[in-house]
């Protein structure tokens, strides 16, 4: 898919970055173009909106809520949710402590007499890590999929949607319904309008299931009782549902809220973190560099500032974005008569012309796969372009303008905690991939179609 509508531009000729035409019998303009990608985030922000589709295709899962919401009830959202993630809730690093020790610890296990572990797949281990994560800061209710992988010593990679009822344990049983829920949602998204049709009795049961599990850790909450103090002003950890039962007390407003916040954020870090590792495993070089910066920026200890001020892991977190574009199309749509500054005219360089409700698709592999603006080794992996380049609007991994994502400081403060503590841990890495073109497996992320298949060497 990513690839695929990149290719659209480059076949309609060279210089090419906007253009209109059929995609999936729908009339979309496809664009790559930084100029029209501020004008959408930034400059004429107003006139373009997430589109009518996204609400009816998410709602049966998610509800009403933050990523669907238009208008009014838009803003209440964003009011709602965006001060839990200020800087002072998500800078306490013992959540991700304690759920990366759980992951160094089935790594740890499949460590043999040299040093080496035997081949994993780092990908389904990561989606165990945010979602542990996820759940224990959304709800405080910790679910501890990877400590239940260790005592089974196998991945506790959620079942497939056919055999998810055979799995005997609420919460586990709740992970494997969002997971299987996601993949309906991608469906729903890409008949448009038509999204309605995409349904079955098993879709019914996943969206009732997931509700029913959310509704009792609500329910809970609210029988609590009301508790004006944050959790950091009295010594607890952060929980996203106790801080918006604060400001509301509709169980089915928290419900949503909380779900949407995990769809949004639990596979794009994983998506992340295992692209990251997936270049490294190949570069090893870069590898090597990223841990001689981690052993001595860090030697005295993981703190927030120190993560987001490592140069070059962020050159690296950026560069994964990059080349894997983990959100590689992001839709608008017009809601009134506008132009786009680029993509008319006999030579493209012009104004172009909008009526309201207008799709448009912001590809961002293609922008960010764009050798004019990357150079001509943009498809390799090279951190060290970052050194020289500040990113404009040809690089929005969390999208930008009003709806930029609430939660990138949390997302990055995880991938970067991760990333140094499985450095420090381990001082080697092999690809045990067969050679062969990278593959994408696209279900509204961008993840490894084949996964993280690697070997890791203890550190002595």
């Amino acid at each position: 898919m990513p690839q695929y509508v990149a290719g659209l531009l480059d076949e309609s000729g060279p210089g090419v970055h906007t253009a209109k035409g059929p995609i999936a019998s729908q009339d979309l303009t496809v664009t790559r173009d930084p100029e029209n990608v501020q004008a959408i985030f930034s400059t004429q922000a107003q006139d373009f909106d997430i589109g009518p589709n996204r609400a009816p295709a998410f709602k049966p899962l998610l509800g009403d809520g933050l990523t669907t919401a238009q208008g009014a009830i838009w803003r209440r959202s964003r009011a709602l949710l965006r001060p839990q993630f200020s800087k002072e809730s998500i800078s306490n690093l013992d959540l991700e402590e304690r759920h990366v020790g759980d992951m160094l610890r089935v790594l740890e296990s499949r460590i043999g007499a040299d040093g080496w572990t035997g081949h994993v797949d780092l990908h389904p281990m990561f989606l165990n890590l945010t979602f542990d994560a996820a759940i224990e800061m959304l709800y405080g209710a910790p679910v501890n999929v990877q400590k239940r992988s260790l005592d089974k010593q196998q991945n506790a990679q959620f079942a497939p949607p056919e055999t998810s009822n055979t799995l005997d344990d609420d919460a586990l049983e709740f992970g494997n319904n969002v997971e299987a829920g996601k993949t309906w949602l991608y469906e729903r998204m890409l008949f448009g309008k038509f999204n309605w049709l995409v349904r079955s009795k098993r879709f019914s049961e996943i969206c009732e299931n997931v509700h029913a599990y959310v509704d009792r850790l609500v329910h809970a909450r609210l029988q609590a009782g009301p508790n004006e103090k944050s959790n950091a002003d009295n010594g607890e950890k952060f929980v996203l549902l106790n801080e918006l039962a604060k400001q509301t007390q509709n169980p089915t407003e928290l419900r949503n809220e909380t779900l949407h916040v995990l769809s949004a954020g639990k596979d794009t870090t994983a998506a992340l973190m295992g692209w990251l590792f997936y270049f490294l495993a190949r570069n090893r070089r870069v590898f090597n560099e990223l841990r001689q910066t981690i052993l001595r920026e860090f030697s005295q200890g993981i703190t927030f500032r120190g993560l987001h001020s490592c140069r070059y892991l962020q050159n690296c977190i950026n560069e994964a974005f990059r080349v894997a574009a983990i959100i590689p199309v992001i839709e608008r749509v017009t809601n009134v008569d506008t132009t786009l500054p680029r993509g008319g005219g006999p030579f493209g360089d012009s104004p172009m012309f909008f009526r309201k409700g207008s799709r448009i698709l912001i590809s961002t592999f293609g922008m960010q796969h764009r050798a004019d603006i990357w150079g001509p080794d943009v498809e390799d992996f090279k951190p060290e372009r970052w050194d020289d380049h500040r990113a404009g609007y040809e690089f929005v991994p969390f999208a930008g303008g009003p709806r930029k994502c609430i939660g990138q400081q949390f997302a990055l403060t995880e991938a970067s905690y991760t990333i140094v503590r499985l450095l420090q841990r381990f001082d080697d890495i092999e690809n045990v991939e067969p050679p062969g073109p990278i593959r994408f497996h696209h279900a509204l992320t961008n993840s490894s179609g084949t996964g993280i298949q690697v070997r890791l060497h203890a550190a002595k």
